[in-house]
């Protein structure tokens, strides 16, 4: 959780066409680790401390990112799978780092989107579910940008199924 363990990685893209993308590592704040978390980025947080660009840094260059994209007058959307868990950190660093967050108050979860619309429980929103239906071949590699343009991917996917559906 946020405060206590470090942001290590930020990967963004834009849904649609032409598809932008970003991606950053950051210096860890701490040394705070999990050994199921390590095991799952593969980041290392000794090439990071030396490698890695400063939380204020990166969150500033993400801001920048998500400014240069967003059509004037409008907010970007924090669209993620799962995105409770990734908000909670993305939230914290535009706080504590920029004072806001360019993304205002709302994420927008995927799982519980698809849920919604298609009317499964909530077990049945995991990845290897929907992955399948929406032909994902592979799993997620949890690298920061492949994992934010694979759930670009199915979420086009996912809305064009929606409005298919619901405006035929």
């Amino acid at each position: 959780y946020p405060g206590e363990y470090s942001l290590l990685s930020i990967g963004a893209c834009t849904l649609a066409a032409p598809r932008e993308t970003f991606y950053v590592e950051l210096k860890p704040v701490n040394r705070n680790q999990t050994p199921e978390a390590m095991s799952v980025h593969r980041l290392s947080m000794d090439r990071l401390a030396v490698h890695g660009l400063e939380p204020a840094q990166a969150v500033a260059r993400f801001k920048d990112w998500l400014a240069a994209l967003t059509p004037r007058g409008q907010q970007p959307i924090f669209v993620a799978f799962n995105a409770p868990f990734d908000w909670m950190f993305v939230n914290y660093y535009f706080h504590r780092y920029l004072g806001y967050n360019p993304f205002g108050h709302a994420a927008l979860d995927i799982k519980a989107y698809y849920m919604g619309f298609s009317g499964v429980t909530w077990a049945e929103t995991a990845m290897r579910y929907i992955g399948k239906r929406y032909s994902v071949k592979h799993p997620l590699t949890h690298n920061a940008l492949h994992d934010a343009i694979d759930q670009a991917d199915i979420f086009y996917n996912i809305l064009v199924e929606a409005r298919t559906l619901n405006h035929p």
